[in-house]
């Protein structure tokens, strides 16, 4: 892990939230909310290789390959009782840029990557046992998720498909509580450019110690990010796991 300087005035602008409710599970509406709301940008990754190999331990690599980007933004809302709007965004500002600066510390570039990699990704989102894992250390641009529709590296592998983390999100809500939710993506191609699969989801977990308060132990906060992160990716690898195969209209 990682050390964190983290400033008591970033603790004194953290919630001091009760125990939460558990957390709604993720609609179409939150990827707006997440978009009109300030972001930050991850920071960026530190100079070294633009993309890294990782090839199957336990088989041979036999052509495949699974490229992976994370996210560029990190983004906070914090809602009260009257339930966002202009006025409700202005009164929680300060806070929510300390949780995006919080949030860029924990779960930067490298620290996205690390987290899905620790994850048995071949057989969380149904890849073959000898695909070869590549990462990219700088994130895609989040407004090209949807328009670019052709392969994001120039791999010309027969076999290939990526997993692009698009969102990481901190929401407290007055009723909901506190939660991380992360928006993936999953794309499969052919021997082509024409995408042969998609899905494109939320994962959502509850917090109970991020934002850390003054007094709380501010490395446990960050962790638990971290940890929320991999339980997010798995439930969306369960409910891409359940999706139709059908072909993507261009």
């Amino acid at each position: 892990m990682k050390t964190y300087l983290i400033s008591a005035s970033a603790f004194l602008l953290a919630s001091a939230g009760a125990a939460f409710a558990q957390e709604q599970a993720p609609t179409a509406t939150t990827e707006a909310a997440a978009a009109a709301a300030p972001s930050a940008e991850a920071p960026a990754a530190p100079a070294g290789p633009e993309t890294m190999t990782y090839a199957p331990k336990d088989a041979a690599a036999d052509g495949c390959e699974l490229h992976i980007w994370p996210a560029e933004r990190m983004t906070s809302m914090t809602t009260g009782l009257l339930g966002g709007g202009l006025l409700d965004a202005a009164l929680h500002s300060n806070r929510d840029a300390t949780n995006r600066t919080l949030l860029a510390s924990a779960l930067d570039s490298p620290s996205q990557l690390d987290a899905l990699l620790s994850l048995d990704l071949r057989t969380m989102i149904k890849m073959t046992p000898g695909t070869t894992i590549v990462t990219h250390a700088k994130p895609l641009e989040r407004k090209t998720m949807n328009s670019v529709k052709t392969r994001r590296s120039d791999s010309q592998a027969t076999c290939y498909s990526e997993l692009i983390v698009a969102d990481v999100f901190y929401q407290k809500a007055a009723i909901y509580g506190r939660s991380l939710r992360t928006l993936f993506m999953v794309r499969e191609f052919g021997k082509d450019q024409k995408i042969d699969f998609e899905y494109k989801a939320w994962g959502g977990n509850g917090l109970k110690l991020f934002p850390p308060k003054e007094g709380d132990d501010a490395l446990a906060a960050l962790d638990e990010l971290v940890g929320v992160f991999k339980k997010n990716f798995e439930e969306y690898a369960n409910n891409e796991a359940k999706a139709p195969r059908k072909p993507v209209k261009s």
